[in-house]
């Protein structure tokens, strides 16, 4: 089932407290809190959805087997202007003198 984003309408019309409730799409939105019978309207929000662009997806594509695979090499600096080699082909290290 969905979360849904509601926010409190206080009685200037500013918004108030932002809460979420679990509901089946099929059920009518709350026109007011559950809880204090205070009047709500539904927030819109994105929806959070993993794939290509989460953080375990893009450690996996940026780990140094999968970059050697597809042939880059991978440099991280050990001291200040060494870098050393971590992936791929290439010197074992680089300087930048």
């Amino acid at each position: 089932m969905p979360t849904y984003v509601y926010c409190v309408v206080n009685q200037d019309g500013t918004d108030g407290e932002v809460f979420e409730v679990v509901q089946r799409m099929s059920d009518p939105p709350l026109t007011t809190h559950p809880e204090t019978g205070r009047p709500v309207r539904q927030l819109i929000q994105a929806p959070n959805v993993g794939g290509n662009w989460t953080e375990g997806s893009t450690k996996s594509k940026l780990s140094d087997s999968n970059l050697e695979r597809l042939g880059f090499a991978k440099y991280q600096r050990s001291e200040k202007g060494v870098y050393e080699k971590r992936a791929g082909k290439g010197p074992s290290r680089l300087s930048a003198d």
